[in-house]
Order: structure tokens, then C-alpha cells, then sequence
């Protein structure tokens, strides 16, 4: 029979027998007793204090990526769960399995609208238009090891997503005598024999096909396993926005990430296609170039969407051929798939990957004078991070213009070669590269490499203590070009000389860093930023590399100013 013990000890009983080994948050007196818990196994499980709940909520959902099983995130009440929320609306974009364990007023003051009291079921209502899969409140202590073996196996199957759980301060003060539950693994969805058979009667019939590839629950098996698939059949390979590492960017069939400034050739050669064989993306507005590429709700292609969620199935895009599958038994299924001796598409599988290469080189920038300060050659810069950083590094970012460098230029091996190398928000959340890259190298020991603009940063800089108290580090560039960059793209295009509300004063990054912990230092030159990074390499403490850079340097294609002369031509 099970010992008598707090409900808060149970709890953490229980994430450890789901396999959690660190859970990440912000302290509140509403779960204290969970935090006692956290003491008490602390030989099992650590719980890294963070310095602001969205900070927090982005490193569950960053650890979530990197494991496939649901990163844990504890906060309290009213201010520090709506703070997580946005952590938790990245889980549910981005099909990232996530916990989110709030403590809450007790009972007896419930529906009074106590001190920090929410309605968290409203907040976080679960559909598909809201933040979470499953909102449950634990009011029965006895009851913990069944809601946290649910709380996993519902942000795991399916389309993976995040999931919360309301802990009552006063429920989890009770004692109680309960014993978790065993570990639970996400539930494969395997295709049918007869979807197989008409997918590949469609292949068959096709002249120019393409797959895309990416979305949550990938391995590094189901990745090999879909290599092995586009090798047997021939077929060129796009991954889905900001989940790049899912098919080798150095295999002859990659043709290049399918997402926000795509190679226009690559948005051509998918137009052109006449079967898109979508495995995992759930297709939403980036990966589809604003529902373009693939026109809703029927495309021009014949589409084939292979999906772990029934529900994601014909909901946006009626599709020719729909095969409800977990990624692992789907790739598992397509590899078998047996294919001709010969193909029609060679060719067209060749240039795919031709065209990709050919986007690798860069172009000059127009009417950019490089004998300006802050001219900062960035296309030599991520080939000098592509040179030092080891095959295996995470590369992580948040949300602006300053992504496209390392989106463009980095080649990923990724999951074929046994890990996860990209940590960045379908979403679009600022501030998350930071808290993610000091995650990952807390979860794995790895390279952690974060990008960064200004603006980014200081979402979410103040992480910078939470890795130096408890140990991680991660190196950092910070392109600082004194704005917004991409809300002012977006205003010179549409609304040229009118600056408004893009314009940033900042801080000395340098000095705030080290304030943090962090080594720090400026580079202004391309020709001094190899040494800097591998000082930053050897550094035993984390670096920011702050580089100041012109705005004109806005994106990978062309200048502020060739933007709003363009405008101004319209």
C-alpha cells in the first residue's frame, strides 16, 4: 500500500514516473507544496527557477520539441498563467507537446474572484481556434496520478499540443495515499492498406510531384525513414516552415524550406507541381505562402495530407487522398512502398535540389554600400557558424527579419543523423530564441545557438540570469539595428517615409549580458567575427556577440531603401 503523503509530493511523483527529469517555472505560493515536492526528489527531478513566466512557458515548449514528450512548466494563479500563455499558444501552433501545471485558489474561495483568481477554462479553452488541447482542474488529491497519465497522453496524441492543469492550493495540501501511474507513450496511428495503394496509383500517374514535409512528432527514426522514401521513389523534398531539420539539407533531394521568404523558384516549382504530398504540416498560412502556393480549399495539385490528427483532416484543405497517421508509422508505411525501375521525374527532381543550391549563393544587395558601418556581411556570417558549430548544435530563434540569415543560408542535418538541430516558433512568438537555446543546452549538453534582433532579445533577455544560476549557456548573436525591422519592412512597403512605433532606443547589450552572467562582446567587422566565435565556443560561461547593423541590411534580398523606392513607385 502506498505511503501517506501530500498531494504536492504525489504530483512530483508522478512527472518523474512520466520520465521528467526538469520542469521549468516561476515560484508561487499557490503550488507550494509542489515545490516541497521538487525538494524532497530532488535527486530525480530539478526545477528550474525562471525570471519570467513567458521565459518559462518557451523553455517547456522548447524541451518538448527536443524529446517528442511534454515539457513541464509549473506557474501560479491569474498574472503567472496568463504570462505562459503565450508559451502555450506556441505548443498549440507549432504541434509541440506541453504540460502546464497552474497553482489556484483554493476551493473554498473559488468563484469569488479571489486574489489573482481566472476562469482558466475560458482562457485557455481548448478547439482548434484556442491555446490548449485540454484544460482539467484537479479537485480530488486522489485523483492526481490519473489527471497527469491523461495530461501526457493527450499532448502526445494526435497532433501534439499543450495541455493544463488547474492545482487548487487546498487540494494540494491534502494527504493522500495513491501510487502514479506507469509512463505513457504516444498511441501510432498506422496507415491503411488501401490509402497506400491509392497513394501510390497517384504517384504513378504523376509527372511533377513534391513532398513537404515537417510539423510536430518526428523521430530521428520516422526522419531516416522518410529519406528512405524520397530516395526509393525519387521525390524532391521541401521542409515546412521553421521545422527545417526534418529531411537533410545536405541530401541531393532537399529542395529547400518551404516557409517566409522562400526561394521564389522553390514557390514556383510547387505551383507547378502536380502532387503535393504534405506529411505532417498541418499546411497553415506561412508554409503555404498565405494559402497561395496551395490555394483553399482546393488546391490546383492533387494533394495527399498525411496527418496524426483526424480532426486537422479536411478541416482547411480538401484533399484528393487524406491518411490519418502518426509520423512514425507514416514513414514507416512510405518507405516499404515499393517504386518502378524507372521514374519520369528525374529532371525535375534534380532541379528542384539545383534551384536550392543556387539560393545558397548570395546576391549583392541593392545599392547597399558595403564601406558603410555596420554593413556586416551576414551570408559570411552563417557560413562561418556552418563551419565551427558541431553537426549537432540546436540553432534557435523568435520572430523577425533576422531569422532569414540563418533560414536562408544554414543547412541543417537534423533528425536523419539522430537530432533535433531547430528550435524556432511556427508561430511567430518574439522573445523565444533566447529562453530556447538556454533550455537546450540545460536538457542536452549541446551547442545551444541563438539569433536574435534587438527587439527579440529584450522580450526575454532577462533568461540570462536563469542559465547562469543553474549552469547552461548558449551563445548568442544580436543583430541590433535599433528597430523593429520587420514592422518597419512592412512600413516602407506599405506606408513609405511614415516611420511609426518601430524605432527602438537600447540598452549597452554588452554590459547588460555581463550584468547577467554572460560573456559579452561587440563585433563591427566581418573579418573579427570567426574569432569571436570560437572564443565563445571555448567560453566556459554563455556569450552574446552583439553586432550592430546598418537597417538597411533587412533582409536577405534586398534594402530598406529598395523597398520603399519600390513602394514609392507603385
Amino acid at each position: 500500500m502506498a505511503e501517506q503523503q501530500s498531494a504536492g509530493h504525489l504530483l512530483v511523483e508522478c512527472l518523474i514516473a512520466q520520465g521528467v527529469d526538469t520542469a521549468f517555472g516561476v515560484p508561487g505560493e499557490s503550488y507550494l507544496a509542489v515545490l516541497d515536492g521538487f525538494h524532497r526528489y530532488r535527486d530525480q527531478i530539478r526545477f528550474i527557477t525562471c525570471r519570467q513566466e513567458g521565459g518559462a512557458a518557451f523553455m517547456a515548449e522548447a524541451a518538448g520539441k527536443l524529446t517528442g514528450r511534454p515539457g513541464v512548466c509549473l506557474v501560479t494563479r491569474g498574472p503567472g498563467a496568463t504570462n505562459a500563455s503565450i508559451g502555450v499558444h506556441t505548443a498549440f501552433q507549432d504541434s509541440t507537446p506541453m504540460v502546464l501545471l497552474v497553482g489556484d485558489v483554493g476551493s473554498d474561495f473559488r468563484d469569488r474572484e479571489a486574489f489573482q483568481e481566472i476562469d482558466f477554462q475560458s482562457f485557455f479553452g481548448p478547439s482548434t481556434k484556442g491555446m490548449a488541447k485540454r484544460v482539467e482542474r484537479i479537485d480530488d488529491a486522489r485523483r492526481i496520478p490519473e489527471y497527469i497519465a491523461r495530461a501526457f497522453a493527450t499532448a502526445m496524441n494526435g497532433r501534439p499540443g499543450p495541455v493544463v492543469l488547474v492545482l487548487p492550493e487546498d487540494m494540494l495540501t491534502q494527504t493522500v495515499s495513491a501510487t502514479p501511474l506507469p509512463r505513457v507513450d504516444a498511441v501510432q496511428a498506422w496507415s491503411d492498406p488501401g490509402s497506400l495503394r491509392d497513394l501510390r496509383s497517384l504517384l504513378m500517374q504523376a509527372q511533377r510531384p513534391f513532398v513537404i514535409a515537417g510539423g510536430g512528432g518526428w523521430t530521428p527514426q520516422a526522419a531516416q525513414a522518410l529519406q528512405r522514401f524520397a530516395e526509393n521513389w525519387q521525390l524532391p523534398v521541401g521542409n515546412a516552415f521553421r521545422f527545417q531539420d526534418t529531411f537533410d539539407n545536405h541530401h541531393p533531394l532537399y529542395a529547400g524550406d518551404v516557409g517566409i521568404g522562400i526561394n521564389p523558384r522553390l514557390a514556383a516549382r510547387i505551383r507547378e507541381a502536380d502532387l503535393v504530398i504534405a506529411i505532417g504540416p498541418r499546411l497553415g498560412e506561412m508554409t503555404t505562402g498565405g494559402y497561395t502556393l496551395l490555394e483553399a480549399p482546393r488546391p490546383r495539385q492533387k494533394l495527399v495530407h498525411i496527418h496524426a490528427s483526424a480532426e486537422e483532416l479536411n478541416r482547411v484543405y480538401q484533399a484528393d487522398l487524406v491518411i490519418n497517421a502518426s509520423m512514425n508509422a507514416a514513414a514507416r508505411s512510405l518507405e516499404v512502398l515499393s517504386a518502378p525501375v524507372s521514374l519520369p521525374w528525374a529532371d525535375w527532381a534534380a532541379a528542384a535540389h539545383a534551384d536550392y543550391q543556387a539560393n545558397l549563393q548570395p546576391q549583392a544587395l541593392p545599392g547597399l554600400d558595403t564601406a558603410q558601418p555596420g554593413v556586416i556581411d551576414m551570408p559570411a556570417v552563417v557560413a562561418l557558424l556552418q563551419k565551427h558549430l558541431p553537426a549537432d548544435a540546436v540553432l534557435t530563434n523568435g520572430a523577425g527579419n533576422f531569422a532569414s540569415w540563418v533560414h536562408r543560408y544554414f543547412r541543417h542535418f537534423g533528425l536523419a543523423r539522430g537530432h533535433k538541430t531547430q528550435l524556432a516558433p511556427t508561430v511567430g512568438a518574439m522573445g523565444y530564441g533566447v529562453p530556447a537555446g538556454i533550455a537546450a543546452n540545460l536538457l542536452t549538453g549541446r551547442v545551444a545557438f541563438t539569433i536574435a534582433g534587438d527587439g527579440d532579445f529584450l522580450m526575454n533577455g532577462q533568461e540570462l540570469a536563469t542559465a547562469a544560476q543553474h549552469g547552461g549557456k548558449s551563445i548568442i548573436v544580436l543583430l541590433n539595428n535599433g528597430m523593429y525591422g520587420t514592422i518597419r519592412m512592412h512600413q516602407e512597403r506599405e506606408y513609405p517615409h511614415h516611420v511609426s512605433g518601430s524605432a527602438l532606443a537600447n540598452p549597452d547589450f554588452c554590459a547588460l549580458a555581463r550584468a547577467y552572467g554572460y560573456a559579452a562582446e561587440q563585433v563591427t567587422r566581418t573579418e573579427d567575427f570567426e574569432a569571436a566565435l570560437l572564443r565563445a565556443l571555448a567560453s566556459e560561461r554563455g556569450t552574446v556577440i552583439e553586432i550592430p547593423l546598418s537597417p538597411e541590411v533587412i533582409t536577405t534580398r534586398s534594402t530598406l531603401s529598395a523597398i520603399r523606392e519600390a513602394a514609392l513607385k507603385r
